[in-house]
């Protein structure tokens, strides 16, 4: 039988998902707290902030130092298996609680 500790190289969501789950949350956060939010360097961050804003799924703006970031929830999510989705269903998804049974 495997050890709980020799399973954990995965995980379910992606370094993409869980920076626009932040972003979702505190919309001006800066990048360092992404970072250490989701345990990654702040180059990475960038680069995935990058990424989404390239892709459509956010915008930002400045307002005096800080970026105010804008999610895009109609934005359709790009793989084939979540064909039809978008940013919005991805978010209700990951923060749905899940039920008791009765």
């Amino acid at each position: 039988m495997e050890s709980p500790s020799s399973r954990t190289s995965w995980t379910f969501l992606t370094n993409h998902a869980r920076v626009l789950c932040v972003i979702a949350r505190t919309p001006d956060v800066r990048l360092r707290d992404i970072a250490e939010t989701c345990r990654l360097t702040e180059r990475t961050v960038q680069a995935i902030v990058n990424d989404l804003e390239t892709a459509g799924y956010i915008s930002h703006s400045r307002e005096g130092r800080r970026n105010q970031y804008e999610l895009m929830p109609d934005t359709r999510l790009r793989h084939p298996a979540e064909a039809g989705k978008t940013v919005e269903a991805l978010l209700r998804a990951l923060e749905a609680a899940p039920t008791s049974p009765s």
